[in-house]
């Protein structure tokens, strides 16, 4: 076993015990129930993690020391649950020199990750079980103790929007979700079909909202600056229709709907009509929605393009407001890692995306020294809701949770660029700035994997 000491957690100096392997699970009556609360890819987990892998045994202020115990003093140390980020882009296969799927994991294990769903713009795009049991081989061979990668199953043969693509064969072959993201559907009876299919697979299906035609042509949100800048903008409207779409749909259909990467006030109005009305409707948001408005693509910044575009100030601070009151339930990256080559064009030729899984909790830690969120709320949007959402094991630091944690260490200064990312690409509207805090040192299953 192994007792942490003098770590804090959610504002207090306490200490964690944790066993280390399936003898001392046994000792204290630790089972291994794949029907509790997993997906049914269960499998997707490592042996060691989901049978035999620590568990949490106690939480709380000064813990007695049990016998052949390892002791370590994590003083100064912030104790968190291993965060599930549900929306990245890993470029494997097909875009390895922007990223693979071995440096994706390493980006998540050093951001703090246990669990990690890939979504399918691939190259061959994931719409067939070849490609789905290439990932899941792959993630396996080179983090074999975590983080585990769930690739998300595309919704239409190669992400065209005219045919739905074989979602049985990728659900047999190990996807737990299903989207067409990076490129919106705009046929309604399309949406329906893939819900309802999706919803029988237990393959949750989640939406990319943009209309097609409004986004059309679009590099950034349409308002006053785009108009400077002479680029064509994109309407919030464009993803608040879609939103109040998928979820009339899920209301008809009586079935769930996970709504992607929100970004403005606007979609928030309609995620809340929803919620009260009883409608099963989650949504996600990202750190940069959180932290910066459309003035940081300024002067052209390519590395601040996105899609969804960086909104108004208005809209970060609703956002703000939306994750502390829980209407956004999940945090995200939206990881899309892209060569400094992809960058370095003029705008209207570059493409969208940030790489995100190395400055994700730096960036939210900046709000909770801003007095803006708390731990909790970083706790509860980037571990405790995923899981639920999306059927994976988690650490609520309750004995017997499986001993998925990190240390995270606020004094350590760094600076986002490609020498301090684990990920291939260092695409981020923060290039070159001071970061303070990240993750010192990580535990799946109770083992130390960095």
């Amino acid at each position: 076993m192994i007792l942490f000491r003098n770590a804090t957690y959610l504002g207090k100096v306490v200490d964690l015990l944790i066993t280390e392997n399936n003898t001392e699970n046994t000792q204290y009556n630790f089972t291994f129930d794949p029907e509790d609360g997993f997906h049914k890819h269960y499998q997707n987990y490592a042996e060691n993690y989901g049978k035999q892998g620590g568990r949490i045994v106690a939480i709380g202020e000064n813990l007695e020391t049990p016998q052949n115990c390892t002791v370590i003093d994590m003083s100064g140390k912030i104790l968190f649950p291993s965060m599930i980020d549900v929306h990245t882009h890993f470029r494997d296969p097909g875009m390895e020199w922007k990223e693979d799927i071995n440096t994706g994991l390493e980006a998540a294990l050093h951001g703090g990750y246990s669990h990690i769903l890939c979504m399918a713009n691939t190259s061959p795009v994931n719409d067939n079980a070849s490609t789905t049991r290439y990932m899941l081989e792959k993630a396996t061979k080179t983090h074999p103790y975590g983080p585990f990668l769930h690739p998300v199953a595309a919704a239409t043969i190669g992400l065209k929007g005219e045919e739905m693509a074989p979602l049985g064969e990728l659900s047999e072959a190990g996807c737990i979700a299903v989207s067409n993201d990076g490129v919106p559907l705009y046929s309604t009876e399309m949406v329906r079909r893939v819900m309802e299919y999706g919803n029988d697979l237990d393959m949750l299906f989640i939406d990319h909202c943009e209309d097609p035609y409004l986004a059309r042509g679009a590099h950034m949100n349409e308002g006053n600056l785009s108009a400077k800048l002479g680029v064509k903008g994109q309407p919030d409207i464009g993803e608040a229709l879609q939103v109040a779409r998928d979820a009339l749909l899920a209301e008809y259909l009586n079935v769930p709907v996970h709504i992607a990467h929100v970004s403005c006030k606007r979609s928030l109005d309609e995620i809340k009509r929803a919620k009260d009305r009883g409608i099963n409707l989650t949504a996600e948001t990202c750190p940069h929605y959180l932290l910066i408005d459309e003035n940081a693509i300024d002067n052209y910044n390519t590395n601040a393009k996105v899609n969804p575009p960086l909104r108004t100030w208005d809209d970060v601070l609703a956002l703000r407001e939306a994750v502390k009151s829980g209407l956004i339930d999940c945090m995200i990256t939206d990881h899309a890692p892209h060569s400094m080559q992809d960058k370095e064009n003029p705008l209207d030729m570059v493409p969208n995306g940030i790489s995100g899984l190395d400055t994700a909790l730096t960036l939210l830690w900046r709000l909770v020294e801003e007095n803006i969120f708390i731990q909790e709320d970083i706790i509860r949007t980037y571990t405790i809701n995923p899981a639920k959402r999306f059927k994976l094991p988690y650490n609520n630091f309750q004995k017997g949770d499986v001993a998925d944690f990190f240390f995270f260490d606020p004094s350590i200064t760094w600076i986002a660029n490609k020498e301090n990312f684990y990920s291939k690409s260092a695409n981020t509207p923060f290039l070159n700035e001071e970061m303070k805090g990240r993750v010192c040192t990580a535990y799946l299953g109770g083992k130390k994997v960095f």
